[in-house]
């Protein structure tokens, strides 16, 4: 074995300890997320943004999937949501984390929120899992093994007609300057498929590409921790998923369009045309 094989070796051995880690992680998160939906009544919400809450179940979340993390992984950085948005991207182990994707679906009771953590090792996404706290579907996939759902292999959609294809979405509501071309591009995609779906996360929403439930899907804006782990769940699966225009997905603020290959080409141009108004 060459020294660059050891190398990835080690990382793949490395990064299959975490995930297991990160299982734990994602499932006890979920734990607590789910005894505090009871609660939802008598909890205090707090506005970081326009149409963007959080809560002490959010931070308290995080602090789980970070305790347990850390616990495995002393020197890694977390990137997460809640506590830690700002943390650099340079560590040799990183983890992404959105301690409750979806929130305001949560403190309404809409059955739609998970648990997500990405793993990054020297700069790439090696494994992620997200856990769907309602439904206890768990996403997950390491780097050259595959993608699962609760274990079970999972494969994108074979549907390559996009009038048979249905397509997810997220409306820009921290960027409402994007609305007006936003329906433009909704307008297009709706026209051309058999329909288009919000449910209000992210991560699960591309959790759905990956096991063939949407053929696409696209939003002008995210984090980085609403798609991280999703993202490799994808590429795991068959799919492709980049930034709008076909882009490199980075580990910060980005739009993100994903899905089948044929899919996701035939999006990528749809959405183009409404930037050009040839719709």
């Amino acid at each position: 074995m060459s020294a660059p094989e050891r190398v990835q070796a080690d990382i793949t051995t490395r990064a299959r300890e975490l995930l297991a880690v990160m299982h734990r992680a994602a499932e006890a998160a979920a734990q607590f997320i789910g005894e505090r939906s009871t609660q939802r009544a008598t909890l205090e919400w707090r506005s970081k943004a326009h149409q963007d809450y959080v809560s002490d179940v959010d931070t308290g979340a995080e602090r789980i999937v970070r305790e347990a993390l850390l616990a495995a992984a002393p020197s890694a950085r977390i990137l997460g949501e809640e506590l830690s948005p700002d943390a650099t991207l340079d560590a040799d182990t990183l983890f992404v984390v959105d301690p409750l994707d979806g929130t305001t679906n949560f403190l309404h009771g809409y059955p739609q929120y998970a648990v997500s953590i990405a793993l990054v090792i020297r700069g790439t996404t090696v494994a992620g899992i997200v856990r769907n706290v309602v439904s206890k579907e768990t996403f997950s996939a390491l780097l050259g093994e595959g993608a699962t759902r609760n274990g079970a292999p999972i494969t994108i959609s074979r549907i390559d007609d996009p009038s048979l294809a249905l397509v997810g979405t997220g409306f820009p509501f921290r960027t409402l300057e994007d609305l007006p071309h936003y329906l433009r591009q909704l307008d297009a995609v709706a026209r051309a498929t058999s329909g288009v779906r919000r449910a209000g996360s992210a991560a699960l929403d591309l959790c759905d590409v990956a096991c063939g439930r949407f053929e696409a899907f696209w939003e002008l804006t995210l984090s980085p921790w609403d798609f991280a782990a999703a993202a490799i769940i994808i590429r795991e699966a068959g799919g492709t998923i980049t930034a709008v225009g076909g882009g490199p997905l980075p580990l910060t603020r980005s739009s993100v369009l994903a899905g089948t290959p044929t899919m996701h080409a035939w999006l990528d141009a749809t959405l183009a045309r409404t930037a050009r108004g040839d719709t």
